[in-house]
């Protein structure tokens, strides 16, 4: 017979074995009810966090394959406080090596945290690998020092040390070439990730193929932890039509020319006439993208990022090519039409004088553009007539944006007949580049249709994009044929002779060129300026196959006003240098190849 207490035994082993089974039912229960799927989610949110990844934006290349604009590897340093033991010795490192404040980051990492779950602290981001490696010397070294104390007893938790100090990679995007065709380029803001974007040129005008397409993913909270992002493909890369050596050449040129002349800006535009890529862009100022916060210092308050494309001005007697462009195809002169020039013309009443205040003689048209005689020009503008005058400037496209594919573009409309504020004179004064205001990249767009034998192309700096592994080419595109080729033929002839009638400092030793002065009075808040002009140039060749049109415009310079004196020289400069860059050899050479 079994004793009282065998019995008691089973009694108990029993009522544990049915709580334990009560209790083992009831978590089941618990993990299955929906208060459970609530609180582990709520606790997965303590875990992970949803983080946006962006891919590798695109790199930019000059039309030769040199690097414009790429990525480079930094570092964001922080630090997850549940590891942190020495707050100083941490500010101190970072301050020394990385130059951040030493008690903001005390601060920040001297904040107390008693919880198990992470928390992470930015202390500094873009910092170069160089440093980097620094921190890593300072920190096998301080755990070198502590292994060695704990080793001899010592209490390691005193001992100096960067522990929750945590550093990882990340892009920042860097241009090497600096400033160079900066103004071309524009520059990424890249502070904040999530407000990062390109600014002007090309960094905002094709900011989105330059930045991909960003993936969301789901990130472990604590930095600890190893995880695998995806890999993201990258953003497009970008091959512009801009030769590095040539915008090189051009920005020394003109700024020589700047500081020579005194000028208080200038700008150069080299365009390939029959396929309207532009080769280079040269402007002052320029800002050096690595430093784009420092924007607001380079250009004070509404001045242009880059003149070229952003700034309208009265461009003076080289607007006389769109005239006498406007003029010979519609049959309103020929090359051999006579003026006898008196030195005066009133138009609407008003009196138009050259701009020497002196009057010529007779004189052909070719005369005329060579001595740059408005009052011949406003002769010729009222012989065309109001109607085919301005729809000329329409077809040329003053007076509208040209579409070049660089962020910041501007243009000022043309007043024509019926407009508030037009008037009979305007007629006579537009004819020389008075009272009508044009970027520099849609004279050099006009004028290229003169170059190309009529046809205008569409300007632009893209000349491919690269995209997953393939290249897309951009085609160049004919906008319009504002004049015939017989026309534009004729007037390149007329402006080459002019230039070397005058022996004109424009000319090129070997290079037979075309080109037209221009001289610009400059419009302020009570009538134009005194002792203030705009001095430009604009030239093409060889004129037999033109290879390029020059553009040049030097704003308010003090040596001499005269556009013949300071922007002649200037363009010269550009071509003779040009023609080496280029590797096109003198006409004789040229076409004595040819003719074999």
């Amino acid at each position: 017979m079994k004793s009282k207490s065998f019995w008691r035994y089973y009694f108990v082993g029993g009522a544990l074995t049915l709580a334990g089974l009560f209790i083992f039912i009831w978590m089941i229960r618990i993990l299955l009810s929906p208060e459970a799927e609530t609180f582990r989610e709520i606790g997965g949110r303590y875990e992970t966090f949803p983080k946006t990844v962006y891919p590798e934006r695109g790199n930019i290349y000059d039309r030769w394959g040199h690097l414009l604009a790429g990525n480079v590897e930094t570092y964001e340093i922080g630090a997850d406080l549940r590891y942190v033991t020495d707050p100083q010795t941490i500010a101190a490192t970072l301050s020394s090596i990385t130059g951040i404040d030493y008690n903001n980051t005390y601060a920040l990492v001297s904040e107390p945290w008693d919880s198990d779950l992470p928390r992470y602290v930015k202390l500094a981001d873009f910092v170069e690998p160089e440093k980097i490696a620094q921190l890593e010397a300072i920190e096998k070294q301080l755990n070198e020092t502590r292994a060695n104390a704990s080793r001899r007893n010592r209490k390691d938790d005193v001992m100096p040390n960067m522990d929750g100090v945590i550093w990882t990679p990340k892009l920042k995007r860097s241009y090497p070439e600096h400033t160079l065709g900066s103004n071309i380029v524009g520059f990424y803001s890249y502070r904040e990730q999530e407000k990062a974007r390109g600014y002007y040129g090309v960094e905002e005008k094709y900011n989105q193929l330059l930045a991909g397409t960003p993936t969301q993913v789901t990130v472990a909270l604590d930095p600890y932890k190893i995880q695998d992002i995806p890999e993201i493909p990258p953003g497009a890369s970008l091959v512009l039509t801009i030769d590095r050596d040539i915008q090189a050449m051009a920005e020394r040129v003109l700024d020589e020319h700047i500081q020579s002349s005194g000028a208080k800006s200038g700008t150069v535009v080299i365009l390939d006439p029959e396929t309207g890529e532009l080769i280079a862009m040269a402007v002052s100022d320029r800002l050096d993208p690595n430093h784009y916060w420092d924007y607001s210092k380079v250009f004070p308050g509404i001045m242009a990022y880059n003149r070229a494309i952003g700034t309208t001005y009265e461009p003076g007697s080289v607007f006389k090519v769109l005239t006498m462009a406007a003029a010979l195809d519609a049959g309103a002169v020929e090359p051999s039409t006579s003026f006898l020039d008196t030195g005066v013309i009133m138009v609407g009443g008003v009196a138009i004088r050259n701009w020497d205040r002196g009057a010529w003689g007779p004189q052909d048209m070719t005369g005329c553009m060579q001595h740059s005689l408005n009052v011949c020009l406003a002769w010729v503008a009222t012989e065309l007539g109001p109607s085919k005058f301005y729809n000329y400037l329409n077809n040329f496209g003053i007076g509208h944006l040209t579409g070049i594919d660089l962020s910041g573009e501007v243009s000022q409309p043309v007043l024509i007949p019926g407009d508030t504020g037009w008037y009979e004179v305007n007629l006579g004064t537009n004819a020389f580049g008075q009272g009508v205001a044009a970027t520099p990249i849609q004279m050099v767009t006009a004028i290229g249709a003169v170059a190309n034998h009529g046809k205008m192309m569409a300007p632009h700096v893209l000349k491919a994009v690269i995209e997953n592994g393939e290249q897309y080419n951009n085609p160049p595109q004919v906008i319009g044929t504002p004049i015939s080729r017989q026309t534009a033929d004729t007037l390149t002839e007329m402006l080459a002779n002019s230039l070397e009638k005058e022996s004109s400092v424009a000319l090129v030793e070997g290079y037979r060129v075309a080109g037209k002065t221009g001289t610009a009075e400059i419009p302020g808040p009570g009538g134009y300026l005194e002792n203030a002009t705009n001095a430009s140039f604009v030239g093409w060749g060889p004129v037999d196959d033109p290879r390029f049109v020059v553009y040049v415009w030097l704003e308010q310079p003090q040596t001499s006003p005269w556009g013949s004196v300071v922007a002649a020289p200037l363009f010269s400069e550009i071509v003779q240098n040009l023609v080496v860059l280029m590797d096109l050899p003198p006409d004789a050479i040229r076409q004595e190849i040819a003719s074999h």
